[in-house]
């Protein structure tokens, strides 16, 4: 009787109890580090501060992460695009300039496959930056924006001061850059004048950098594919 009785159980009961508890307690929770530390400048060391937990609803300790500095750029428009804009977005910025024809048009193709994926949602943006902005001017990444397809409002291109524009790919977004002819006056060749970084960069929300790829790497980028999920999971579950 017993023994019937547990049978039927784990037949019958016991599935609806684990239906219950995967529906209750099986939301997938899936992480994403955080890039770029802030360090106190008076003691050398990582920044700390309290943090609301929103899984545990508690306040604990954490690391400070550096955020991207507020910036105002011209996009292929002519118009200002402020660091504003980006606001509650989720982005990914790249550096790149008009007349490079090595690794520029690798890098944008890959950042179109970004756009491919993601061309109807307007919580998802894409940067890319310049590092020749004397000759690219904006009707210049018009027509290079044209050559990829972008999407207006979603894909921006843009220029400005390079006072501005090398600082924040340096000490915003973490990625080498340099103008070889102010140290070599006899390199014509723009190929060989700006050393830029391949790397896709991944900002959430609050500006804090979630990762980087290699631009002309499709493996590389299909993560970032799938990172951007994450993220945007991360978001929708907390």
């Amino acid at each position: 009787m017993y023994k019937k009785t547990g049978i039927l159980f784990l037949v019958l009961i016991l599935p609806v109890f684990i239906y219950l508890g995967l529906k209750t307690f099986g939301t997938n929770h899936f992480s994403l580090p955080r890039y770029i530390p802030a360090i106190d400048s008076t003691t050398g060391e990582i920044k700390m501060a309290k943090r609301l937990n929103p899984r545990w609803n508690e306040s604990e300790m954490d690391t400070v992460f550096q955020t991207i500095p507020s910036f105002s750029l011209t996009d292929e428009t002519g118009k200002t695009f402020g660091s504003n804009s980006l606001k509650g977005k989720i982005y990914v910025a790249s550096f790149f300039f008009t007349r490079c024809t090595t690794i520029c048009p690798k890098i944008t193709s890959q950042v179109s496959r970004v756009q491919d994926t993601f061309h109807q949602d307007p919580d998802v943006q894409l940067l890319s930056i310049s590092v020749d902005p004397k000759f690219d001017q904006p009707e210049k990444l018009a027509t290079y924006a044209k050559r990829f397809d972008a999407n207006k409002g979603q894909w921006h291109f843009l220029t400005g001061e390079k006072k501005i524009i090398y600082p924040l790919a340096l000490k915003g977004f973490h990625v080498p850059l340099a103008d070889a002819s102010e140290y070599d006056a006899a390199i014509k060749n723009p190929d060989e004048t700006f050393i830029h970084s391949e790397r896709l960069i991944l900002v959430d929300k609050e500006g804090v950098i979630r990762g980087f790829y290699d631009g002309t790497d499709k493996k590389e980028v299909d993560r970032l594919l799938v990172e951007i999920k994450v993220l945007k999971s991360i978001y929708t579950n907390y």
